[in-house]
């Protein structure tokens, strides 16, 4: 997982992994409650990212942090229909 720079005020949260053995260890929760906390301490004031709607443990962590659900769209990857979600949490 990392945080970059999307705009002067938004920071944007990309690519959370958890490998299948860290899964449930609560590695994930720890990795995005961080990124919110350097993000903050950076200034950004706002914080955004993207999913597909199959990654329920993903989305759960996000939404217990705040986030919310912004829009979403249909698209083809992957091999499958998906719904892509965009999130967004005030700092």
């Amino acid at each position: 997982m990392f945080c970059v720079r999307k705009d002067d005020e938004t920071a944007q949260l990309r690519i959370l992994l958890v490998t299948p053995e860290g899964r449930g260890s609560g590695l994930g929760q720890r990795l995005v409650d961080r990124a919110i906390e350097f993000a903050r301490a950076a200034g950004y004031r706002r914080m955004v990212l993207w999913t597909n709607d199959p990654l329920a443990a993903a989305r759960r962590i996000y939404l217990d942090r705040g986030f919310r659900l912004v829009d979403e769209e249909r698209h083809h990857s992957f091999g499958v229909d998906l719904v892509g979600q965009n999130y967004a949490l005030a700092l």
